[in-house]
């Protein structure tokens, strides 16, 4: 039986980038670091020759974590149609937020690329229990799509 997820990879293409990224723009907590080579991990992930740094870090109210993974062998690629929110597949990550405007304003002067403006879900689609939510997608280094949540 599942009991809860346990944590979210993203494959990074600059480790530090991404650490930078996470904890000091978004408020993420590193929490410890590995490096992942050998048969275990080759068996679990279905590739030969892994040689890999992960970073775990998790959100300011706790778990699940988030590991960002860079693998330095064998070298991954990039599928731009990844970025697009209607490829099929894990698609985004959601993040709560206390207050979406003044984060939002953060990172655009941080120079991130963002989706669009924050919008506030009409409640005739969907009426959520702890109230109206505010959203808004952006992009993180390698273009993970990321969403800015915040309900009132």
């Amino acid at each position: 039986m599942i009991r809860a997820i346990d944590h979210i990879n993203i494959v990074v293409s600059d480790l530090e980038r991404s650490v930078r990224f996470y904890t000091e723009l978004l408020g993420f907590k590193e929490i410890r670091r590995a490096h992942l080579e050998g048969e275990w991990i080759e068996s679990v992930v279905g590739l030969e020759g892994v040689n890999a740094d992960v970073a775990y870090i998790v959100a300011p109210a706790g778990e699940p974590r988030i590991e960002l993974l860079c693998y330095f062998t064998p070298a991954g690629v990039k599928i731009p149609e990844n970025s697009n929110a209607n490829t099929v597949g894990l698609r985004h990550i959601a993040l709560r937020v206390e207050d979406l405007k003044a984060l939002a304003d953060r990172l655009k002067q941080a120079g991130v690329n963002m989706i669009g403006n924050p919008v506030t879900v009409p409640q005739k689609v969907v009426k959520h229990d702890a109230g109206d939510k505010t959203l808004l997608y952006f992009y993180d280094p390698d273009g993970v799509i990321l969403e800015l949540a915040e309900y009132r």
